[in-house]
């Protein structure tokens, strides 16, 4: 088959039919995506949404569709898996849209074959991937995906509460677990860290920087979370697998596991007072939905779809479960429900009748953290270029701010700014801005819930932004940027003067692990006494992958950790800063 010679103007043309524009609607600057989403998707966004899903090896129920050009069984499964992905991060599970438009079939056949190759092949404006002429498909591959966006969406099985029972272990039960913590680790300083592509996590004694035990978990780790009491570990994988790991053992490693789902991000722990450690939640990508159980044993107690409308009052058939917090206010959870724009308040003291507040924000809500105070809840609701702000006093939200585009924060930083008191910021995949937003509402009134104050970074593809309580610096990485110089360093910001230019760092290079490699670096993590910062050092599975500790104060590398069993590190979690809420 021959690639199409269409010019990138007649791909243009063809993308505009295909939304149901005129050609002369085509050529005019692009309108903000449904959501608030503006402009253009850059590449590193591009990268962050299609991220493979853990769905496309599951089995599926396939309707058909008479209208759908034929496919063979072999290449409706190989179109399938590619579906997943490439594509499912972006078009959603069933192709009802997310971040990318609709893919279904009364959208789709209409408009054949011939002009969704140009789709997929050429890309869009809008940003859309141009699978063919960047390379990433063939010919062929795209025919074979043009026609299979064509055909009715597989569905994936839903996961019953009944499921995930029969799936949970306990190694240990909770009887014959220590009664007192039975090692010398500082338990306070040890970093939980995603080895992602082993489908491990790596227990780190951060005194001694000597790995403690590499932990077998789910694939690809997105989090760690700490029990309030800071005994319990909990791991959630992509692929839904929730493991718990007991740090007082002589050598910490899973107590219990279970999986929720098939697809997951989120995992958290009451923390309210008298609650400690009671009640777990997890939350899923597929089925949309999350759910409660009890905290030492990880039993399933009760399911809560997350199904039903979004802020503009349409019906979304999956809203995925992004990040989830613990109240310090109340007896609580706050769960975001991505494609819905709803930020779920769920009381846990009775799990036979729970009592859930839902609160409009924005679309497309993702990760966030606390204010300094832990009373309010700063959360990206990334589509819509704006950050939510909850009150969880009052459960009320208290204000949605613009940003830049893109927002991802991780869980923000803290910090207190020499002219508009405390503040809390976020950096961002789609742009260069680091926007500084008022969090004082009492003592700085007039600044409260606005960016008091725009830096400017190395560019889009931030992933995380970190400071101290005890640091006078902030961090900034730009892990998914297409420029490697700039995704293998990091800028450093003095507080005391952010007019200051920052300081670039090359992390890479301090890893010294040779010129092959990816090499990106991710992810800054404080230490417990605030005088370190830990950055991972990320490469392909096959490839040479580091840690490297700088010197908070001097701004120097001081310690490269290069164990082969170090495979893609990615996310790390110090004990006492994510119990404490400490960023």
């Amino acid at each position: 088959m021959r690639k199409s010679k269409l010019s990138p103007l007649a791909a243009v043309l063809t993308t505009a039919l295909l939304l149901g524009a005129s050609a002369a609607q085509a050529q005019q600057p692009a309108a903000p995506a449904a959501g608030g989403h503006k402009g253009d998707v850059t590449p590193a966004e591009q990268k962050y949404q299609g991220a493979p899903s853990p769905l496309a090896n599951e089995p599926m129920h396939q309707t058909s569709n008479p209208k759908a050009p034929p496919m063979t069984q072999a290449e409706f499964d190989k179109a399938r898996q590619i579906y997943f992905e490439r594509c499912a991060g972006c078009h959603g599970v069933l192709r009802k849209g997310a971040t990318g438009k609709p893919l279904t079939p009364d959208l789709t056949v209409e408009k054949g074959t011939e002009y969704l190759k140009v789709f997929i092949g050429y890309g869009s404006p809008a940003g859309m991937p141009n699978w063919l002429t960047s390379g990433d498909f063939d010919a062929a591959t795209v025919d074979l995906m043009a026609r299979y966006i064509q055909h009715d969406p597989p569905t994936p099985p839903e996961f019953s509460l009944a499921d995930m029972e029969k799936s949970r272990k306990e190694y240990v039960p909770v009887g014959q677990r220590p009664t007192k913590k039975m090692n010398n680790y500082n338990i306070n300083n040890i970093f939980s860290v995603t080895l992602r592509d082993a489908g491990e996590i790596a227990l780190i004694d951060g005194d001694t920087k000597q790995i403690i035990n590499i932990v077998k978990t789910g694939y690809a780790v997105h989090i760690s979370r700490l029990s309030a009491s800071g005994r319990y570990l909990y791991v959630i994988g992509r692929d839904a697998r929730l493991n718990l790991i007991d740090l007082w053992m002589e050598k910490p490693d899973n107590v219990a596991e279970i999986k929720i789902g098939l697809e997951a991000r989120s995992v958290e722990t009451s923390k309210f007072k008298g609650w400690e450690d009671k009640i777990a939640i997890a939350g899923t990508y597929w089925p949309p939905q999350f759910v409660l159980m009890d905290g030492d044993t990880l039993k399933p107690r009760e399911v809560v779809s997350t199904r039903g409308m979004t802020v503009d009052n349409e019906y979304h058939p999956e809203p995925r479960v992004a990040a989830i917090v613990a109240s310090h206010q109340k007896p609580e959870f706050l769960v975001n429900a991505k494609e819905t724009g709803k930020i779920w308040m769920v009381n846990y003291t009775d799990l036979d009748n729970l009592g859930i507040t839902q609160i409009n924000a924005a679309k497309f809500l993702h990760d966030g953290g606390f204010d300094s105070t832990r009373r309010y809840f700063l959360t990206a609701a990334n589509a819509s270029n704006k950050i939510a702000v909850v009150d969880t006093k009052t459960s009320k939200l208290a204000a949605l701010v613009d940003v830049g585009k893109t927002p991802h924060p991780g869980r923000g930083a803290n910090f207190k700014h020499p002219k508009f008191g405390p503040v809390w910021a976020t950096s961002g995949l789609g742009d260069e801005r680091i926007d500084i937003i008022g969090t004082d509402p009492a003592g700085h009134k007039a600044n409260a819930w606005k960016v008091v104050e725009t830096l400017k970074g190395q560019g889009g593809g931030s992933l995380f932004i970190k400071t101290h309580p005890k640091s006078t610096n902030l961090w900034v990485d730009t892990a998914l940027n297409p420029d490697p110089k700039i995704s293998q360093s990091v800028a450093v910001y003095d507080i005391k003067d952010l007019s200051k230019a920052p300081q670039i760092i090359d992390i890479a290079g301090c890893a010294k692990i040779g010129d092959d490699g990816a090499k990106r670096v991710v992810q800054p993590e404080y230490n417990q006494k605030g005088d370190e910062v830990w950055f991972s050092v990320w490469s392909a599975k096959n490839k040479q992958s580091a840690i490297v500790v700088v010197d908070d104060k001097t701004r120097t590398c001081k310690t490269v950790l290069n164990d082969k069993r170090l495979v893609t590190p990615t996310g790390k979690f110090n004990v006492y800063n994510t119990q404490h809420d400490v960023y």
